[in-house]
């Protein structure tokens, strides 16, 4: 199962009833944080996440809508005598940018890893998931992010009693693991079937409609997209400062078709998004308004308990 929380659904400036961009996801007791807009902390607490166990925070870019909250976050981290390493994934200028904010946080107990993005696309592996970061349109240089699941195709008991492989190798085989014995090489091809669908969500805010969004966003089982205005007469505004409106996120998604669109990111000037919602959904049924503290777990294709989402 992941967990899906978009804290924060405000651009520009943080509302009463608004914070600033964040999402967090979590997955197998591990925590990735994408963007630390102001008021992310406060917003984790009303969930009822902590920010001890983050193993990464990813930026799309830095405007301060998506990086001012991170001083705080990291100070919280450290009161609580957090020690183990922090990855940070983003644009070039990731080292330097965190060192200014860290003015005013520093001494951290942990150690803080950077991994700068550099080309059009990279994608970073790890245990169980992966994340791939890929540029979009902005006036500056701006990423958005997918998250995947993959999973290994089901074992095969009677294909292992077949091979003769002892059954002391089958669940290393299952793990993904080449096993070689007395000249005898025992592959996970050997015992498994097919690969099984696995989950993932894209998120990208703060860019025009592009061909690498459409690209990474494919496949998809959660979107989430930046829908900075909802007046129809603010397009020219959106194409003039990079951002998307939300019919053109709806059209995104409906060229994907994907499960469901979140969208977020609003404008300070888009007091209620649900104003426009209606018309929204003419091009793209599946699209929730999305508030602070929205919800999804996301459960693998074959679980009985499906999707379930919540507005928080």
């Amino acid at each position: 199962m992941l967990d899906v929380c978009l804290l924060g659904t405000g651009g520009m400036m943080p509302l009463p009833y608004r914070w600033l961009t964040s999402l967090m996801l979590r997955y197998q007791g591990k925590s990735i944080l994408i963007d630390c807009g102001e008021g992310t902390q406060i917003a984790m607490k009303q969930k009822g996440w902590s920010p001890h166990p983050i193993d990464m925070i990813c930026f799309t870019h830095y405007h301060a809508d998506h990086i001012s909250g991170l001083p705080g976050l990291l100070l919280t981290m450290g009161n609580a005598q957090r020690e183990e390493p922090l990855l940070m994934i983003g644009p070039k200028g990731l080292v330097k940018v965190v060192g200014a904010l860290r003015s005013i946080a520093p001494g951290l107990p942990f150690e803080i890893r950077f991994e700068e993005l550099s080309e059009p696309s990279q994608t970073f592996s790890f245990d169980g998931f992966s994340i791939d970061a890929f540029r979009v349109s902005h006036n500056v240089v701006c990423y958005g992010y997918s998250l995947k699941i993959g999973r290994a195709g089901k074992f095969q008991p009677e294909k292992a009693l077949e091979l003769g492989i002892p059954k002391p190798y089958w669940s290393r085989l299952q793990k993904g693991e080449t096993i070689t014995e007395g000249g005898t090489a025992y592959t996970p091809e050997m015992v498994l079937g097919e690969a099984r669908k696995g989950l993932k969500v894209t998120y990208c805010t703060d860019t025009r409609p592009t061909e690498s969004l459409l690209e990474h966003g494919a496949g998809s089982d959660l979107l989430i997209l930046e829908g900075m205005y909802g007046e129809p007469e603010k397009l020219a505004k959106a194409q003039e400062n990079r951002h998307m409106t939300m019919y053109e996120a709806a059209a995104v998604a409906a060229r994907l078709q994907v499960p469901e669109l979140w969208l977020t990111h609003y404008s300070p000037s888009l007091t209620n998004p649900e104003d426009y919602i209606r018309e929204v959904r003419k091009i793209f049924p599946r699209t929730v308004a999305a508030k602070d503290g929205r919800t999804a777990e996301l459960h693998f294709a074959e679980e009985k308990a499906g999707r379930r989402s919540q507005s928080g």
